[in-house]
């Protein structure tokens, strides 16, 4: 089967928003406008094509992330659309990571809200290429100004303009297209299929000029030709500029930005030939580096078909037709159904039963897979989110993702047999279809824990069981999972001597155990000198040590932030073992941490409160009372933004608390910001037991 869109040609795209900026329904008009779709439904009907899910359609919010492709000037583009609610942000994190372009969504009116500020750095660490599209020009308080400023103050961002808008809120009316200096006025009885340009009025020109300018200024820096052009004023084609616009926009130094309002049909087709003119193809992005297994080396694979295929798992889901769905996006190479492929994270070999295209929740197949295809896979059994595969011959391993860690819990019981014996295989397909999600047995009280992201994503996951998998449960109240950690360093040793079914055992270890000087996460490593012990009896103390920190010495949370180093260790040649040894390691810990100042952490929140100005007072003394930390105080048209840090512990029930103090006029979002040590009283309380 030979491609038929050249590699050039196709754009794998993701849509980014913060909740209720307009992402998904942004996304709505590209399939209309690009014929994916013939009719437009509306996220609040519930009739949105890529909010497929029961739960997305009664909620109105995006889920899940889910891929459809179109096409738009002889290009493919793959689109990604992502949930806003942060409770979702792992959906967002394993999308970046296999995107080549992205698509912030900014909302006229909030500008740059806090989930836009956390894909933003998500944005960055993965240095994906952005294109904004400022939403909802239409609304009263809309500001493209404001936006703009906002990103730079923000984000730290250079905006482009690349089209400005004409009026805003109920006077907003079309856009001006500043490298064509054109208005783009929609006719209204087309849902925005139809338009007319025409020459800018007197009235715009100088405000269009301004704006030419700044655009021209931004992204000369990534074009001698045009800088030597506009500093000697001469007349630089619409072909020059959308070449350095392009330049500006790979090399990360600007983001073009766009403006409309989605639900009124207005601005989606230019943000969509700036998606083909300025976001990069696979080729433009170039060869993925990996690790080659076999010698340890860094190793790269260009985006060729006539490379070794490689592709990366990002995402697992469970089709309740086709079981499940192992979603690839392929770096190089091509394979096709019924090939045999190689799981370098695992060292298993995995067969490809069925390759399939889909479209939100419908599905096409297909009987071959090219570089840079954004697919899903039927038939693979081990393949987690994050693995690797690969050509058997040529192995390379991908780095994998990293995903933050649950900070609320829930105990769940069936309500019967029937129930108990469903809910184990339920909770497992679930927690291997969300790396957020984790589930575990409390040993005192045999209840089984589930730990998510925030009370919604739990929620969701518990009307999924039920629904999906038919299992009726008991649910508890949500508990702040709280994490252990140490204050200083301390040196223990282990050490393991007896007799076991006639032969004697011995192991002996000395450990340091001091706060981790890398931030979050438990680590090990070893400072024993050649020759002491045998190098292969240090995976055994290694894994020993981990999972004893899983346990910590105050109320047995799990620790976090410990670095573990081996200093010593006593070796007898036909006594000592593997066995010897871990016990010797587990040992250790638990004499060291009692001495390391161990303390409780809990998780800290990012709150952002806007609310008209009369509240403020009011929802400052609440959340100072909540044991919260303002950061700041900002004002945004007639409304006031409060942004605070405070413990999730003490946000439990704040939307109904903030709706009596505002008169339900105050919305507030929230999320996770770092785990701290909790003051003493709070540390007595919990030790204590009364949380």
């Amino acid at each position: 089967m030979a491609r038929k869109d050249p590699l050039p040609q196709i754009r794998n795209i993701g849509i980014f928003a913060h909740i209720d900026a307009g992402k998904t329904t942004t996304t709505e008009r590209i399939l209309y406008y690009t014929h994916r779709i013939h009719r437009i439904g509306e996220v609040d009907d519930g009739a949105a094509a890529m909010d497929w899910m029961q739960q997305e359609k009664e909620r109105g919010i995006t889920i899940t992330a889910a891929a459809i492709s179109c096409h738009w000037m002889n290009h493919r583009i793959n689109i990604i659309d992502t949930p806003g609610h942060v409770d979702f942000t792992v959906e967002v994190e394993r999308s970046l990571r296999v995107l080549d372009g992205a698509v912030v969504v900014f909302c006229a009116v909030g500008g740059v809200e806090p989930q836009t500020e956390t894909i933003w750095h998500q944005v960055q660490r993965y240095k994906v290429p952005v294109i904004g599209f400022v939403n909802k020009m239409d609304r009263i308080g809309a500001d493209y100004d404001h936006v703009l400023t906002m990103i730079r103050e923000r984000l730290g961002a250079v905006p482009i303009p690349i089209m400005i808008p004409i009026g805003s809120s109920e006077s907003f009316s079309g856009l001006i297209d500043l490298i064509r200096m054109k208005t783009v006025l929609y006719k209204e009885d087309s849902l925005g299929a139809e338009w007319e340009e025409a020459e800018i009025p007197a009235g715009l020109t100088d405000q269009a000029r301004h704006y030419r300018e700044k655009m021209l200024e931004i992204i000369a820096e990534a074009d001698d030709e045009l800088l030597d052009a506009f500093l000697e004023g001469k007349n630089i084609s619409e072909e020059a500029i959308y070449r350095a616009v392009r330049a500006s926009t790979v090399q990360l130094k600007g983001i073009p930005i766009f403006c409309g309002a989605a639900l009124r049909n207005k601005g989606v087709q230019p943000l969509l030939d700036g998606v083909v003119r300025y976001l990069p193809s696979p080729v433009d992005v170039g060869g993925i580096i990996g690790l080659n297994p076999r010698n340890e080396r860094k190793d790269v694979r260009i985006p060729d078909d006539q490379q070794p295929f490689t592709a990366l798992a990002f995402k697992v889901a469970v089709d309740p037709y086709v079981g499940k769905l192992t979603y690839l996006r392929v770096y190089s190479g091509t394979a096709t159904v019924g090939s045999t492929v190689t799981n370098v994270a695992l060292d298993k070999k995995e067969r490809l039963s069925k390759l399939l295209v889909m479209s939100a929740n419908k599905r096409e197949e297909i009987p071959e897979i090219f570089t840079g295809d954004i697919v899903a896979a039927v038939g693979l059994k081990f393949t987690r989110t994050g693995d690797t595969l690969t050509d058997h011959r040529h192995p390379i391993l991908l780095e994998r993702m990293q995903f933050p860690n649950p900070v609320i819990q829930i105990a769940i019981e069936p309500k019967t047999k029937a129930d108990q014996e469903r809910i184990g295989e339920a909770l497992c397909r679930l927690a291997e279809e969300d790396p957020t999600f984790e589930v575990s047995t409390n040993e005192e009280t045999g209840q089984t824990i589930l730990a998510g992201m925030g009370e919604l994503h739990l929620e969701i996951l518990v009307d999924r069981l039920l629904r999906e998998f038919k299992v009726e449960a008991n649910v508890g109240n949500p508990q702040v999972a709280y994490k252990e950690s140490i204050q200083k360093s301390v040196r223990a040793d282990g050490q393991f001597s007896q007799q076991i079914g006639g032969k004697f055992q011995f192991g002996k270890v000395t450990l340091e155990l001091q706060p981790n000087p890398n931030g979050n996460g438990n680590s090990f490593r070893s400072a024993v000198e050649n020759g002491v012990i045998p190098r292969q009896m240090l995976p055994a103390i290694e894994s020993s040590v981990m999972e004893t920190l899983r346990s910590g010495a105050l109320a047995g949370y799990p620790l976090d932030g410990v670095l573990a180093t081996l200093v010593d260790a006593e070796y007898h040649p036909g006594e000592s073992s593997d066995m010897a040894f871990r016990m010797a390691g587990a040992a250790a810990v638990r004499s060291a941490l009692p001495q390391a100042d161990p303390a409780i952490l809990e998780p800290v929140m990012k709150i952002e409160v806007v609310t008209p100005e009369q509240y403020v007072g009011d929802i400052v003394g609440d959340l100072n009372s909540r044991r919260g930390h303002i950061l700041d105080l900002e004002r945004r048209e007639h409304l006031k933004v409060v942004r605070a840090l405070a413990p999730l512990k003490e946000m439990f029930g704040y939307a109904t608390d903030l709706r009596s103090l505002s008169q339900g006029r105050a919305i507030f979002t929230m999320q996770f910001d770092h785990y701290s040590v909790v003051p003493e009283e709070v540390s007595h309380r919990i030790l204590e037991g009364y949380f």
